[in-house]
């Protein structure tokens, strides 16, 4: 699924106050952003075993949000049936990503 994924997602853009630290690996930050989703937790309960901060996690997430990442990924998953069994677990992470992106926008 990452192969899917990694072409659409947006090019990091450093923060404008500068400083910062050096960027995580998208991957990572992805991996750790689909677990929140598919858990319907809080981003400060995404357990430190990722490597990816609750506020990176979120941050990407809404970045990646307002980029468009998630319908664009949502067009993207049925063009791909290579995906095989992993098609259903992909609609369900983007059906996921969008509700959230909803509800953020909405709060």
């Amino acid at each position: 699924m990452w192969d899917l994924v990694a072409p659409l997602i947006p090019e990091f853009s450093p923060r404008r106050q500068g400083g910062g630290t050096v960027p995580l690996d998208n991957r990572a930050v992805f991996t750790a952003v689909v677990y929140v989703l598919t858990c319907d937790c809080a981003w400060r309960r995404l357990p430190p075993s990722f490597g990816v901060s609750p506020a990176t996690a979120h941050r990407r997430f809404a970045a990646w949000t307002r980029a468009g990442l998630w319908a664009r990924l949502r067009q993207a998953v049925p063009e791909n049936h290579g995906l095989g069994g992993d098609l259903e677990w992909a609609a369900a992470i983007v059906e996921a990503a969008l509700d959230r992106g909803r509800r953020t926008a909405a709060a």
